[in-house]
């Protein structure tokens, strides 16, 4: 309880460390140029489609012109007709507005889809650095646990040989030792995979990248600056605005219309028998009410997709702090296994120094050394996975957090 008290008290250094290094773009450097570049396009299309969305209740201006020529009996005749013409809404019963606020909130949508997508790919390049970093750790540890393991080879061997022990506790040394060899295997095997997954997504050179170091988050920090959520209210907030803009299609709309037109006829048998030309213009406001059969179901379909909006996001909230509390409890479990580690270190840094001193009298042998040096070696080796195993909870958080 005293490490989970303490997650209550500790800010965000990430606020001040990671995310500053994230507003000048340093953490997109963990992603390759070529995802960059496909996050930046996606950005520039969410900009473009918002602006087409917002400006769409604007009318295009007609332009029309035509040219014809006949020829009938023995007179040759040709027309030239142009005319421009306008029908723009101005008043669609809070359509306009409730359009304009739509696609706003759908470019919100469409760009905290954007961040969502691209902090996973982050995270997912940052675990797999701290999943290698870590299996460094583990590839020393396991060759140390081989070296006891070959230590206590020889003890039984040399036992064995002068009658103080049976073939069985010989048998069982080398399994042992065969055992944290293949273990050694297994772990190198996996390290060679997560290599191969991080070139995938990043241009790195893992050996040289470094890792973000990732302070603990408080539940109403988290909360607050959680795309995830903001996702969620930006839909919400969309969804409620189309409703509006669907009950809006089947009330009162006004519309200005105002045209001009020009008509130039020639009838040529050289010379010219007769030009005639005449132009004119027209204006006026129009109100339509359009009636449909399906407008209620339209209406009610638009209200159901902002009422699902609504329970989404709530729900939501609910499951981010629920992961919020899982991360928090497994960080717990890793501080104790840490403190364990910790502990162990120093009874066996203990017992090593008693040990050095009865080995120099002859009371211990360099087989107790050697096993309590890699021992101690050990226990620090696991203090540091744990520590990592804890960072890698922090950016389950981390992946959904975003200081605005």
């Amino acid at each position: 309880m005293r490490a989970l008290n303490l997650l209550t008290l500790l800010l965000v250094v990430f606020s001040t460390h990671l995310l500053s290094n994230e507003k000048d773009g340093s953490l997109d450097g963990y992603i390759s140029d070529l995802k960059q570049q496909q996050f930046n396009l996606d950005y520039q299309k969410s900009e473009a489609d918002g602006s087409l969305l917002r400006d769409s209740w604007i009318a295009p201006l007609n332009l029309k012109y035509s040219y014809i020529r006949n020829n009938q009996k023995t007179d040759e005749e040709s027309n030239h007709a142009a005319a421009i013409r306008m029908d723009q809404p101005i008043f669609q019963s809070g359509g306009i507005y409730y359009g304009i606020k739509f696609a706003q909130n759908s470019k919100k949508y469409n760009d905290y889809a954007i961040d969502v997508a691209k902090r996973k790919l982050i995270k997912d390049a940052v675990s797999i650095l701290m999943q290698l970093k870590q299996g460094s750790l583990k590839i020393q540890r396991q060759k140390l646990q081989i070296k006891n393991s070959e230590i206590n080879l020889k003890f039984k061997e040399e036992q064995y040989l002068s009658g103080q022990l049976d073939s069985g506790f010989l048998d069982s040394a080398v399994i042992e030792r065969n055992f944290v060899i293949q273990t050694l295997y297994d772990i190198e095997t996996t390290k060679a995979r997560l290599v191969n997954s991080f070139s995938i997504l990043s241009d790195l050179d893992y050996v040289s990248a470094t890792i973000p170091h990732l302070e603990l988050l408080n539940q109403e920090e988290f909360l607050a600056h959680n795309i995830v959520l903001k996702k969620a209210e930006s839909l919400l907030q969309r969804d409620k605005y189309a409703k509006n803009v669907t009950i809006s299609k089947y009330l009162p709309q006004v519309s200005i219309v105002a045209g001009y037109n020009w008509n130039r006829s020639n009838i040529n048998n050289p010379p010219p028998m007769y030009n005639k030309e005449n132009d004119y213009y027209d204006y006026g406001v129009r109100a339509t009410l359009p009636i449909s059969i399906n407008t209620f179901r339209d209406i009610e379909s638009s209200r159901i997709d902002f009422l699902k909006s609504q329970v989404v996001k709530e729900d939501k909230q609910r499951e981010l702090k629920a992961i919020f509390t899982q991360v928090m409890q497994n960080i717990e479990n890793y501080d104790k296994k840490k403190s364990l580690s910790l502990e162990n270190k120093d009874i066996y840094a203990k017992l090593l120094s008693d040990t050095k001193k009865l080995f120099t009298v002859g009371y211990k042998t360099e087989y107790d050394v050697q096993t309590l040096e890699n021992s101690v070696e050990i226990s620090e080796l696991n203090s540091k996975i744990y520590e990592i195993d804890k960072q890698l909870e922090l950016l389950n958080l981390y992946e959904m957090y975003v200081n605005e």
